[in-house]
């Protein structure tokens, strides 16, 4: 554990990509198995631990410190892993256990004998092994390391031997401690093998479209398409059908109806949507089928899933990513038309010549039923990753109602020390309602702003959440609206952002629930 604290604090203050690369690489490389594996898997967000959860820490907590103190330290430090390492009581030594103890340990033990165990651990590390302990229980290390930096990392440590491309490609088919991986980077063993598991390739991203960008392009050399609301998803055709998520995880299962038709030996780009009769259904009625192990028969007949296909990646064993787009659309194409596979259609190619006409087209993307347009050059390969200038997302302009602050609650990592999240209402009569919690859109200046404001206006406190006085308004922005039942309005807004703060409008003066429910499509009121 010793080790892993030390990369986890080097990675919090180092703020560079560069920097953050070379502490992982060294890492890699210095510390021996399984330990290094185990690293890699944590900050990937690899390792699960059922029976560890947030609760225990603060049980313990709360039997070895002054109740009272440590509510009032949590309040403001705002990080539950940071405060129990700053207020545990002993100082610990350098008995602490070993990386692989740790995870053999909360995997291992049963649950009842578990804050015994952890209660152990806490004593006999210093308070920085103990934070990394903590993060590592409570899985929020939130260090600005992700996996794809670590992928990054480990291709340099095979000095050219391997790309981050081939380790992508691999990834899914392998497990913590990842040992056959360091071996084939080392140039100790060969590369893994799948073992006949099918695969995910990594996506090829698009690069958000800024007004900068538009006027340098050539409309001659791109192809356009809709950008639909749904959730992009790989499909893995042939004896053992697969349907993964753009980050690699297997939701198959939860979409039966989707992978029970593919049987062809193919590898498709898409999005997933719920669809009836031809239209496309809000995002909300997706998110009823998503992390579901095993939906119902009522659930898949309520809410039929649909995938709008973009791309083809292999077809019988062929690799076509190295191809121009134009050429795998084509083969795209031919193959539907002679297999036409069920809940399945093409994502229709848009006809344009100008940029004029692009702009039009982006301006009625709400009343299409789409986010805004995609632009993809007709020559590009399919590469993993967002290489820049060969895909575009063109998203609709959001859109943006005044909203009053109700409720702060303190931020994570660099913004554990402020208020930075809120959650904020619009009038319903004489009452406000919530309709949403944001905390991004705003500077550094405006965040300080905000986090003095809460302390000064604090009406009443329910753990780490504060309640305000009703009188600072957010504008918002917002990609559109929808129906929600965890809502006391009954709305929800769809990534909500700070857009300014309108300070110069009184809250008496905000939008109200009538304005907010026009916006959700197919409702007026």
């Amino acid at each position: 554990m010793i080790a892993f604290a030390d990369l986890l604090e080097r990675l919090l203050f180092s703020p560079g990509c560069n920097a953050k690369l070379a502490l992982l690489r060294r890492h890699f490389e210095t510390v021996p198995d399984p330990d290094r594996g185990l690293a890699l898997a944590a900050i990937a967000g690899s390792l699960e631990f059922p029976s560890a959860k947030p609760a225990l820490i603060r049980e313990l907590a709360s039997r070895r410190t002054d109740p009272e103190l440590f509510a009032m330290s949590y309040d403001y430090v705002g990080d539950l892993a940071e405060t129990v390492a700053l207020m545990w009581p002993t100082e610990g030594g350098e008995t602490a256990p070993s990386l692989s103890d740790v995870v053999a340990g909360l995997r291992d033990t049963p649950k009842s004998e578990l804050p015994a165990l952890v209660e152990l651990w806490l004593d006999a590390c210093t308070p920085s092994v103990r934070l990394a302990l903590l993060k590592l229980i409570t899985g929020g290390l939130r260090v600005g390391a992700t996996a794809r930096l670590a992928k990054l990392a480990l291709a340099r440590m095979s000095q050219g031997r391997v790309t981050d491309a081939e380790i992508e490609e691999i990834w899914h088919a392998l497990a913590p401690p990842y040992e056959p991986l360091f071996a084939w980077l080392e140039g100790k063993g060969p590369r893994p093998d799948a073992a006949g598991r099918p695969l995910f390739r990594p996506p090829m991203l698009a690069n958000p479209l800024e007004e900068s960008d538009v006027a340098s392009l050539d409309p001659a050399h791109y192809v356009a398409e809709w950008k639909w609301d749904g959730i992009r998803v790989q499909l893995l055709g042939g004896p053992e059908p697969r349907l993964f998520s753009r980050a690699g995880e297997d939701i198959s299962a939860a979409f039966p109806d989707i992978v029970a038709n593919l049987a062809h030996r193919v590898v498709l780009d898409g999005e997933l949507l719920v669809m009836r009769e031809g239209a496309v259904l809000p995002f909300a009625d997706l998110q009823q089928r998503l992390n579901r192990k095993a939906p119902t028969r009522a659930m898949v007949e309520r809410f039929p899933a649909h995938v709008r296909l973009y791309d083809m990646l292999f077809e019988e064993g062929e690799d076509l990513r190295a191809l121009p787009f134009a050429a795998r659309r084509a083969r795209l194409e031919t193959w539907f038309a002679r297999v036409a596979p069920g809940g399945a259609d093409l994502s229709p190619i848009i006809g344009f010549t100008t940029l004029d006409q692009l702009r039009e087209m982006r301006a009625g993307a709400r009343e299409a039923g789409s986010e805004g347009l995609m632009l993809k050059r007709a020559d590009s390969p399919y590469i993993a990753g967002r290489p820049r200038g060969l895909w575009w997302k063109w998203k609709r302009e959001p859109l943006s109602i005044d909203a009053v602050v109700m409720y702060a609650q303190r931020g994570h990592g660099r913004r554990s020390s402020f208020y930075s999240d809120f959650t904020f209402g619009v009038w319903d009569g004489e009452a406000l309602v919530p309709v949403g919690k944001a905390y991004s859109g705003i500077s550094d200046r405006e965040l300080a702003f905000l986090d003095n404001w809460v302390r000064h206006n604090t009406v009443a406190r329910f753990g780490p959440v504060r309640e305000v006085e009703k009188s600072l308004v957010l504008e918002i922005a917002f990609d559109g609206a929808q129906r929600s039942t965890r809502h006391r309005s009954g709305v929800a807004l769809r990534f909500p952002r700070i857009a300014r703060l309108r300070r110069d409008k009184p809250a008496a003066e905000a939008d109200t629930l009538a304005n907010v429910t026009r916006l959700i499509p197919g409702e007026r009121l």
